[in-house]
């Protein structure tokens, strides 16, 4: 079977099952994406290249969406100068608008989409902080953000969102085309080093020290690291054993958090609102997968924060490897942590309990373990990518007999 995997990056979140796919004997793969072109890995690529977008004459509400066409017109134009790709499946990432055009191209290729998020404006991201407040015109947006997902909801012959409650987020009108199928974590990336160094950005942990771990792909609200942030000091203020490294870009990947910092980013503007000892803080940027690997192998405890949005990766792959969990007690992270089972819970808006959890978890660390070791079982029982891998051809083959 011929997979077409498209997304705006590469490998991206497809990139596992596109590389273990293309190793497979009687499969072949083909991955679209503005990053990659020639063979990689046995998964051949091609480029596609925008001539054009959203601009700021454009309504702030429509942008979204214009984006996505010009997105889904340059995937379709750069696939058109390649009769040879003939796919029996295509594999898209909805809300980028990427294979909204390819039925036409490919007609009667059935097509599987990724559906991560569906915007609302009570109940979601947008209302959980009233620190934050949306404004009225991101509330407007936030519907007319839904019109390319819904245009994908339509077309797909199959979607399939990573967790359950992502997908309880749909239009139930849609419920019959959507599945629960994570992506599948790498499990021989992810996983427990007991021979891993206690060391830090190159920096190596005196005997006694204790290490607190935070992952984000940009510092931010929706991932609360205001809050970490204010607990972590809290917690260095109480004992001189525990240093923290940080983890993610100096910027905001989701949210509107330039609305409220007067020009700062994000981390300045916390950091200007606090007095903070920053000799006990490692601000790492972003590291390589097998470096962070390690990190969570050997830190005491990794913290997770969230808003009700997509769950990051980072929270799969810190359990992954065994580390004790101490995330925010809100929907998305409830399915992947019970507390006192896979890992720790703490309300949200409450850095002051996220500090006393912790500090109870650095005191003894050993007597927190099995919550790590609980968390791994249940990543390598659930979303591991050998788990996961035959869950999508599953619904590869669904589709495609669904289109004959």
């Amino acid at each position: 079977m011929h997979v077409l995997f498209v997304h705006q990056n590469f490998p991206a979140q497809f990139g596992p099952l596109a590389f273990r796919l293309a190793a497979t004997p009687g499969w072949s793969c083909t991955f679209v994406s503005q990053k990659a072109e020639g063979t990689v890995r046995g998964v051949r690529c091609v480029k596609y290249h925008l001539t054009g977008g959203a601009t700021e004459k454009s309504h702030y509400c429509s942008r979204t969406f214009e984006n996505a066409v010009w997105h889904a017109h340059a995937v379709s134009e750069a696939l058109a100068k390649h009769p040879d790709i003939k796919p029996d499946v295509i594999v898209g990432h909805s809300g980028f608008g990427s294979t909204l055009f390819l039925p036409e191209l490919y007609p009667g290729v059935p097509v599987v989409n990724l559906f991560e998020y569906f915007y609302r404006t009570t109940g979601s991201d947008l209302d959980f902080r009233p620190d934050f407040p949306s404004r009225p015109l991101d509330r407007l947006r936030a519907r007319a953000r839904n019109a390319m997902i819904l245009l994908d909801l339509d077309t797909c012959s199959l979607g399939y969102c990573p967790t359950d409650w992502q997908r309880s987020l749909f239009p139930p009108e849609y419920a019959g085309k959507l599945r629960s199928a994570f992506d599948g974590v790498d499990t021989a990336v992810w996983t427990p080093d007991p021979t891993a160094p206690r060391r830090v950005a190159g920096r190596d942990l005196p005997a006694g020290t204790k290490l607190v771990t935070y992952v984000a792909r940009g510092m931010e609200s929706m991932r609360g690291f205001d809050l970490f942030m204010r607990a972590a000091q809290a917690l260095a203020d109480r004992r001189p054993d525990v240093v923290f490294a940080v983890v993610g870009q100096d910027r905001v990947c989701y949210g509107g958090d330039d609305k409220f910092t007067a020009g700062k980013t994000f981390k300045e503007w916390v950091l200007s609102r606090g007095v903070y000892d920053l000799s006990r803080f490692v601000f790492t940027g972003l590291i390589p997968e097998a470096e962070l690997a390690k990190l969570f192998a050997v830190t005491d405890l990794h913290v997770y924060l969230t808003v009700p949005f997509v769950l990051s990766w980072s929270l799969f792959n810190a359990l992954a490897c065994g580390a004790t969990v101490l995330a925010s007690d809100t929907a998305p992270v409830r399915e992947l942590v019970a507390h006192g089972v896979t890992g720790l819970l703490t309300p949200f808006f409450d850095p002051d309990a996220l500090a006393e959890a912790a500090g109870r978890v650095l005191d003894d660390p050993p007597a927190y373990r099995h919550l790590g070791e609980a968390g791994r079982d249940l990543v390598h029982s659930r979303y591991a990518l050998d788990v996961c891998l035959p869950r999508f051809v599953n619904l590869l083959h669904e589709a495609r007999d669904a289109s004959r």
